[in-house]
């Protein structure tokens, strides 16, 4: 599947992403490449391949819960490039439209 200048611009704008003059070539050639790579997947026989619902059938691994110190408040913000009444300042990320 070959994909054009304008399916990586509508990606990136989807994304919220901003490419670059240079970067939208480089781009178009990797999702060419993912994409192709993908469909040759539909060619694999798994006509014979049954399902795979769980992983191998072993319990996935897990730590105890347990207690254990935490950090105070002055300690989290101690690095924290703004902050205020005791809080992170971040930058604004939903916009009321």
């Amino acid at each position: 599947m070959e994909v054009t200048r304008e399916d990586v611009l509508r990606c990136a704008a989807l994304a919220h992403l901003s490419l670059r003059e240079e970067e939208i070539e480089p781009m178009r050639v990797a999702m060419t490449q993912m994409l192709t790579h993908a469909a040759s997947l539909d060619e694999l026989p798994l006509d014979q391949v049954e399902p795979m619902l769980a992983g191998m059938g072993r319990p996935l691994p897990r730590r105890e819960d347990v207690p254990r110190d935490t950090f105070t408040q002055e300690q989290a913000l101690a690095n924290a490039p703004a902050q205020d009444r005791g809080y992170f300042v971040v930058p604004k990320v939903l916009n009321k439209e």
